[in-house]
């Protein structure tokens, strides 16, 4: 049987074939790429740099971990790209390493020209590659190799030590308190990015290659100038892809995986990803920044292995969509005439919503961000049957309480994560008034505009337990006082009123 040379004209059905034939290296060429990068990892272990310009102690490497396709497993016929993290002793912090980065690399780059056995392999150094970080990139040669091996050098502060199950929290509360900028330290945890990959089924990993493939052949090849997104960020929606669409089952279609890919491709706007597996949001530090990073533009593409790295940020996706539209119109995506179907994956994963209520008990709720607030708020009445009008908020960390409107959805308010909501039940003629307390939290309150701030001030001592007369509430500046109406002040719908405690000194008001 002949070869498929083009994905674009290999039928849906051909393409487990085409994976094979052309993607999938041959056990005997990828030994020969191995056995070269083994001289280079052999210097790297072996050799000292010696300490200069401001290091205090000689460069030694810990241990150096192959990443990228070829520490993963999927690396495609005839890329001759490897990637390796060397973890060095001298850098004991995050702050170290973002310090001394730029002259480690300078120290290797000037120990590997005097390597012989890397000379007799036709090393020519590239130089350091600008990126975050940095990296030093050079090529050698082998008999077999038509291509010279291109060889990335990124040094790493081993944060993890020698731990090989779930990361410590206070590794990724040292992480984002030392952090500068997005992915800077993701090297730290290359071994949980790579194992991230390297455990998947077979079939993912065919599927992985595929879309690839297409990625560097249709998207990177015809756009070499352009600002596209890593590889990693493609791997990482794949393989969301295959969870969610097939709940990580082994038996699926390469077809129906490589649809579904090229669709959320086009929704990439949308998209927000990611995984507990490395870490959880159960401590407040790693929650609250999460909180924030999903209120920033999508895509989100969060590292499973990195809090503060999206993989997706700043790149474009707009080119990568196009391409995507241009692939579901070939053969590779069509079943005889008939389009090849997807499979059923949201852009986001479904959260939990839990309804808080003045006097009575909570409600969990399972939610997708992009469900609109109305059906949220029918799906509160059918469990309780309410006859008034629902107002929903929420007060992100450290933000002010917000109004959900039934026009919007909890995407909109970047909410993908578990989260708690207030619900107020009005009729008319009230309206819903915020009142933010003195440790930054806030409620919602049910009051009619004509009535005095001290109805107001009722409910708060039933509510919080704080004395009316202990209650001083200001709104834009101005303290009110207990007998005046809310429109006195023109206060409405969903403004905020700011709670005080009276200190004991003060004089209380004549009403209170």
């Amino acid at each position: 049987m002949a070869q498929t040379l083009e994905l674009y004209g290999t039928p849906a059905s051909r393409l487990d074939s085409f994976v094979v034939q052309s993607l999938q290296p041959s056990r005997y060429w990828k030994e020969e790429v191995l056995e070269a990068v083994r001289t280079v990892e052999q210097f790297l272990r072996e050799e000292t740099f010696h300490g200069e310009h401001g290091l205090d102690q000689d460069v030694r490497v810990l241990k150096v971990v192959k990443v990228g396709s070829f520490g993963n497993g999927t690396v495609i016929r005839s890329n001759t790209e490897v990637e390796l993290v060397v973890f060095l002793k001298c850098f004991r912090s995050f702050q170290e390493e973002a310090e001394h980065h730029g002259t480690v690399l300078e120290l290797i780059w000037t120990s590997l020209c005097q390597c012989q056995d890397l000379v007799d392999l036709g090393l020519e150094v590239l130089g350091v590659a600008e990126g975050i970080p940095d990296a030093l990139v050079f090529t050698i040669h082998t008999r077999e190799t038509a291509e010279p091996i291109t060889v990335t050098i990124v040094p790493a502060y081993r944060a993890l030590g020698t731990a090989s199950s779930q990361p410590h929290p206070e590794v990724y509360v040292d992480l984002i308190e030392a952090c500068c900028y997005p992915g800077l330290f993701s090297p730290s945890f290359c071994e949980l990015q790579r194992n991230f990959v390297k455990h998947r089924p077979t079939k993912l990993k065919s599927l992985l290659r595929l879309v690839k493939h297409w990625y560097l052949q249709y998207v990177k090849a015809r756009c070499p100038r352009a600002m596209l997104p890593p590889i990693y960020a493609l791997e990482l929606l794949t393989i969301y892809a295959w969870e969610m669409g097939t709940q990580g089952s082994e038996n699926f279609s390469l077809d129906e995986g490589l649809t579904t890919v090229m669709k959320l491709l086009q929704e990439y706007e949308f998209l927000c990803i990611y995984w507990t597996k490395n870490y959880t949001f159960q401590n407040p530090i790693i929650e609250d920044f999460v909180r924030k990073e999903f209120q920033r533009k999508r895509p989100i593409i969060l590292d499973p292995a990195d809090p503060t790295h999206n993989v997706a940020e700043e790149y474009r996706w707009d080119i990568v969509a196009q391409r995507a539209c241009q692939c579901l119109k070939q053969d590779c995506c069509y079943d005889k005439e008939n389009p090849v179907p997807s499979w059923n994956v949201k852009r986001a994963r479904d959260i939990q919503v839990t309804v808080e209520q003045w006097g009575y008990p909570d409600l969990i709720l399972t939610v997708n961000p992009y469900e609109p607030i109305r059906k949220v708020k029918e799906k509160i009445r059918q469990s309780r049957g309410y006859m008034g009008l629902q107002r929903l908020s929420f007060q992100s960390p450290g933000g002010e309480r917000q109004l959900l409107s039934s026009r919007s959805c909890l995407a909109d308010f970047g909410i993908f994560l578990n989260t708690p909501i207030c619900l107020l039940e009005t009729f008319s003629p009230e309206i819903q008034v915020f009142v933010k307390n003195p440790d930054g939290g806030s409620h919602a309150y049910a009051i009619d505009p004509n009535s005095s701030i001290v109805a107001l001030k009722d409910q708060i001592e039933d509510k919080q337990g704080l004395l009316r007369k202990h209650q001083q509430l200001e709104f834009q500046g101005h303290i009110l006082q207990d007998r005046w109406a809310f429109t006195s002040y023109g206060i409405e719908d969903s403004n905020t009123l700011i709670l005080s405690e009276k200190k004991a000194r003060e004089a209380p008001f004549p009403y209170s």
